[in-house]
């Protein structure tokens, strides 16, 4: 089942990012726990339409959207966390933009937004999709139709919040 507006975020899945220290493990819980988050998916870092557009959108407008209220913007994808780490520092996210790893797709799948890419030789992934959140619950969920990129954009969240 698909996540909607006014549903919780999963609890007790764990994600993970690199920090200068290494490797470190968060849940859901400890992540969205008390503040505001546009989170965005993308089906795979330095794919080309997540390296090319939707990454560098939310970069570019960070300011303005935490300027809005949002405490903190959150990139996820299928991917390990070294490969979100470098793929951060490529388009200089920090400060700006937290690179979460979910490295098996449990969150993808926890939130009934994961997406088969097998024929493509990506395996399982995630749907390219936005989403506000507000001490845990969603209250904007944008979910892109497969090979678009127009809801989930750093623009459209600007323009809902």
């Amino acid at each position: 089942m698909t996540i909607k507006v006014g549903d919780r975020i999963p609890s007790g899945v764990t994600l993970k990012y690199q920090s200068a220290e290494g490797i470190k493990e968060i849940t859901t819980d400890q992540f969205f726990r008390g503040k505001k988050v546009a989170l965005f998916a993308v089906p795979g870092a330095f794919t080309p339409t997540c390296s090319m557009k939707h990454l560098p959108g939310f970069v570019d407008q960070a300011a303005r959207i935490k300027a809005k209220g949002v405490d903190e913007i959150a990139c996820i994808a299928v991917n390990d966390a070294f490969v979100m780490g470098a793929w951060g520092k490529e388009h200089r996210t920090e400060g700006r933009v937290t690179m979460l790893a979910d490295g098996s797709g449990e969150f993808a799948r926890a939130v009934g937004l994961e997406l088969d890419l097998s024929k493509a030789g990506l395996g399982a992934r995630s749907q390219r999709y936005s989403m506000l959140v507000d001490d845990g619950v969603v209250t904007a969920l944008n979910i892109e139709k497969p090979g678009q990129f127009e809801v989930s954009s750093a623009e459209a969240m600007l323009k809902a919040l």
